[in-house]
């Protein structure tokens, strides 16, 4: 059963570049997006991107010291988004990178 609410192409376009990790230079790993804040247009009819809600990696460490702290912190209190976050975490065996979905 649908819901009836579409999805933008740009937030489609986002989960593809999170998902799939290329090869690429140090300045493109920087603009890769570390974590992006999606939600309903005025209409309630489409998930658009947030504007302004998202982080890059190439902010962690230098405008942000923890961004999964950061991350929540840009969640709102009392609406709901949906979000997509690249956590890194290690282990004992090796470290890892998960793309996480969050219906908040």
């Amino acid at each position: 059963m649908a819901s009836g609410v579409q999805v933008a192409d740009e937030v489609c376009r986002i989960f593809y570049d999170m998902k799939v990790r290329k090869c690429s230079t140090p300045e493109e790993i920087k603009k890769r997006k570390k974590a992006v804040i999606f939600c309903l247009s005025a209409d309630k009819k489409c998930i658009i991107v947030e504007e302004g809600k998202e982080i890059l990696v190439g902010d962690v460490g230098v405008t942000i010291t923890d961004p999964f702290k950061h991350f929540v912190g840009m969640l709102p209190e009392k609406d709901c988004r949906y979000a997509l976050y690249d956590a890194s975490f290690e282990t004992k065996e090796s470290r890892k990178e998960e793309l996480m979905f969050f219906l908040w």
